[in-house]
């Protein structure tokens, strides 16, 4: 990993690659911030940007070809998602979670998401079965290709839209919350996890069919993979 426009301001340590991927793809409801805020959302699970080293403002604008202002908006956004936190005049510094910090929120996330899941089982309509299944087949060809960020943004969408129909808009903010603080433990880089490409599609089938203890055990086992 290079220096350039992207150096960290920490001595030693690495910076985010040369070169310009430019922002996840726009759309009629999505602001330049939170483009922005999803392609270093990107680049944490890649693990382009690196825990404890702290990052500015102009070398991440430079970094996606915008001026500062919407880098600054979108950092305070994932600072209050606990992925970075401010340090005084010099910038924003990636948070360090601990493995014990990553097993309370997943604790937290059994909890509440397992009980959610498993009530949905045979109150799925067939419109939503089908809106759930694009997604879950999204997730599979991210797993076949290897992709682990694709693979990272397709399982997300498919688990919220899942929740989402649970009726519960507090409990989606806060998984949502919660997913966010652990992102950084996912993809790496690395390759998505063995079985991910059924994964989702297994889930879909047992609640498809009205079998709350077959997607709960799913569910649960979803959430105790490393």
């Amino acid at each position: 990993m290079g220096g350039g426009p992207y150096r960290a301001q920490r001595p030693g340590r690495p910076g985010l690659p040369s070169g310009r991927p430019g922002l996840p793809p726009g759309g009629e409801r999505r602001s330049l911030r939170e483009r922005v805020a999803e392609g270093i959302r990107d680049a944490l699970t890649a693990g382009e940007m690196r825990p404890g080293v702290v990052y500015s403002a102009p070398a991440l604008a430079a970094r996606f070809g915008v001026s500062a202002t919407p880098v600054r908006e979108a950092m305070l956004d994932l600072a209050k998602e606990g992925l970075v936190e401010a340090v005084r005049n010099k910038g924003f510094r990636v948070v360090e979670l601990s493995e014990r910090d990553v097993g309370e929120v997943m604790e937290i996330r059994r909890l509440l998401e397992v009980p959610a899941v498993a009530g949905l089982a045979g109150r799925l309509r067939r419109e939503e079965v089908e809106e759930l299944r694009a997604l879950a087949e999204e997730a599979a060809a991210a797993a076949r290709d290897g992709d682990p960020l694709a693979y990272a943004a397709a399982d997300q969408r498919f688990h919220l839209a899942l929740l989402e129909m649970a009726g519960n808009a507090r409990l989606v903010e806060i998984v949502r919350d919660l997913r966010g603080r652990t992102r950084l433990f996912g993809a790496r880089g690395g390759a998505p996890p063995a079985g991910a490409d059924r994964e989702h599609l297994d889930l879909l089938d047992a609640l498809a069919r009205g079998d709350a203890d077959a997607a709960g055990r799913i569910m649960e086992l979803l959430l105790r993979r490393p």
